[in-house]
């Protein structure tokens, strides 16, 4: 029996080629500031606004006294950087012609949740968040193992998700009393 695949939806060609053209003429037109507001719902429910999309529900899983509803905040993050992944992989497939007949980014992290968000084991060494994350990059297409391997290095240099799990990044933050 002969199989038959199908290729994934493309990306614009003419679109990546003049975004990659204008980035290169004029480097400042890439910095951009993207904003997200969270509004709590109550208990561990939260509403992410983006631009003018739908809201993006965040909560908890029961086992954390939420209410399952819908991914934590770090399983979003491990969402966010599987998604970053893809993206790149296929802008930098798109940019090599290849087309990719499946992609898939299965993400999976260690991460020590004892510090319950400062109100329990909490030393000073104590390291929260993820201490390890694996990417096991699966894809298929019309084009050889090792253009694949260069495909899927390029984009996890360049994706810029893997790059703020991967170096320091300034965090802050202010407070407004209502």
């Amino acid at each position: 029996m002969t199989e038959t695949t199908t290729a994934l939806a493309g990306i614009d060609v003419d679109g990546l080629i003049e975004l990659s053209e204008t980035a290169k003429k004029e480097p400042s037109t890439g910095l951009k500031t993207l904003k997200a507001t969270t509004t709590c719902e109550g208990g561990f429910r939260n509403l992410t606004q983006v631009r003018t999309l739908d809201p993006v529900l965040v909560s908890e899983p029961c086992h954390l006294l939420g209410d399952d509803a819908a991914p934590n905040p770090s399983e979003v993050a491990l969402a966010a950087l599987g998604s970053c992944i893809s993206v790149g992989l296929l802008a930098n497939a798109t940019a090599k012609g290849v087309t990719l007949s499946k992609l898939e980014v299965a993400m999976e992290g260690d991460i020590d949740i004892s510090a319950v968000w400062g109100v329990g084991d909490t030393p000073k060494e104590k390291v929260t968040g993820f201490t390890a994350v694996r990417c096991a990059i699966t894809m298929a297409g019309d084009a050889d193992e090792a253009t694949l391997e260069e495909i899927r290095e390029n984009a996890m240099f360049w994706s810029p998700v893997v790059n703020t799990f991967t170096r320091p990044v300034a965090v802050t933050s202010t407070l407004t009393v209502e």
